[in-house]
C-alpha cells in the first residue's frame, strides 16, 4: 500500500505541474486586464506604470517561472481588484462552496441510494417507473430554470424559504458554517437542492443498474440457495458490490460540484468560490482565476487519491492487483 500511495503521489505532482503550465498559459495569453484596471483617461506613461506594478512587461516565461516560485513557497500571488493575497480571497469563501457541495452530495446519496435499491429490486412495479422517470427528468432540466423555479415557489408564492443570502452561521473547527443554525439551514436547503437534482438522478441509476446486474450473479443466487433473508441477502451480498461504482462516480461528482457550483452560486447569490471567480474573470483578476484554477486542481486529485484508497477498501481485487 505504502509504494502504491508513493506512485499515486508522485503522478500527482506530475499532474499539477502540467496543468499549472497549461492554466497559466492559457489565462495569462487571454486579454489585457490593464485597458479594464485603468482609467481609459490615463496616460501612457500611467499604463506603463501599471503594467510594470502588476508584472506583466515580463516575457511569458519569466511571469511563470515567477508564479513557480512563489507558488513554492504558498505564495499565488495578489489580487489586481483587492491587492490582497489571491489564494486568501479563495480560501475565505472556500467554507461555503464545501458546504453546498458536501450538503448537494450528501443529499443525493441520501435519496438516490434508497429509491436506486428499490428501483433495482422490484423493476416492475409502479413506483419504480416513476422513480425512472424522475431520473430523466433530473437529468434533463437545466440548473438555472430549476434554481428559478424554486425561487418563484418556496420563497415568493409560499414563502417558506429565504430566496438568496447564505443566512446566519456559526464557527466549528476556526470556520464559519450556515447548516449549524437554523436561519443557515434555511438559506442552505434550496440551493443545496437544486445542486443536488442531477446526482440524485445519477446515483439511482447507478444504483439500479448495479442491483439489476449484482443480483444475475452466482454468489446472490447461492446466497438465497441458502436460505438467508431477503435482508441480508440485499445489504451483505449486493449493497457492498453495487457501492464501487456508486462511491466511484460520487468523488468525481463532489469534486465537479465544487468545480462548477458556479450557476447555483449566482442565481442564489450563495457567497462561494463560484461567484468570486466570475467577478474576477468579468475584470480579468489573473492571479484569483488561477489561483482557484490551481486550488479546483489540487482538490480533483485529492478526491480521486480517496476514491482509489475506498475502492481497494470495498474491492480486495484492487488490493491483490497493486501487489
Amino acid at each position: 500500500m505504502s509504494v502504491y500511495l508513493l506512485r499515486r503521489l508522485i503522478q500527482a505532482l506530475g499532474v499539477v505541474f502540467a496543468m499549472s503550465v497549461i492554466v497559466f498559459i492559457g489565462v495569462y495569453a487571454i486579454g489585457d486586464p490593464v485597458e479594464i484596471l485603468i482609467s481609459p483617461d490615463a496616460d501612457q506613461i500611467e499604463r506603463e506604470r501599471a503594467v510594470r506594478a502588476l508584472g506583466l512587461d515580463l516575457p511569458l516565461w519569466q511571469q511563470y517561472l515567477v508564479f513557480l516560485g512563489k507558488a513554492l513557497r504558498g505564495d499565488l500571488g495578489n489580487s489586481f481588484v483587492f491587492n490582497e493575497p489571491a489564494l486568501q480571497l479563495i480560501l475565505q469563501r472556500m467554507p461555503a462552496t464545501l458546504e453546498l457541495a458536501i450538503a448537494a452530495t450528501f443529499g443525493a446519496v441520501l435519496i438516490g441510494l434508497p429509491l436506486g435499491l428499490y428501483a433495482g429490486l422490484r423493476p416492475n412495479s409502479v413506483g419504480s417507473k416513476a422513480i425512472m422517470a424522475g431520473s430523466i427528468l433530473g437529468f434533463s432540466l437545466p440548473t438555472f430554470w430549476v434554481g428559478l423555479m424554486l425561487i418563484m415557489v418556496f420563497a415568493v408564492q409560499l414563502g417558506w424559504l429565504p430566496s438568496t443570502g447564505r443566512g446566519d452561521t456559526a464557527e466549528f473547527l476556526g470556520l464559519q458554517w450556515s447548516f449549524l443554525t437554523l436561519d443557515g439551514l434555511s438559506h442552505l436547503l434550496m440551493p443545496a437542492l437544486n445542486l443536488a437534482l442531477f446526482k440524485i438522478s445519477l446515483v439511482i441509476r447507478l444504483t439500479r443498474a448495479g442491483v439489476r446486474e449484482t443480483m444475475l450473479m452466482d454468489y446472490v443466487k447461492f446466497a438465497r440457495a441458502k436460505g438467508l433473508s431477503p435482508f441480508r441477502v440485499t445489504f451483505v451480498h449486493v449493497f457492498k458490490n453495487i457501492l464501487i461504482p456508486v462511491v466511484t462516480v460520487t468523488g468525481l461528482e463532489f469534486g465537479s460540484t465544487i468545480a462548477f457550483s458556479v450557476v447555483t452560486e449566482s442565481i442564489f447569490a450563495w457567497p462561494g468560490m463560484g461567484k468570486l471567480i466570475i467577478d474576477s474573470i468579468n475584470v480579468l483578476d489573473r492571479p484569483v482565476i488561477v489561483a482557484y484554477l490551481m486550488i479546483i486542481v489540487l482538490l480533483f486529485i485529492t478526491i480521486n487519491l480517496i476514491v482509489d484508497l475506498t475502492y481497494s477498501l470495498l474491492d480486495p481485487r484492487v488490493r491483490l492487483e497493486g501487489k
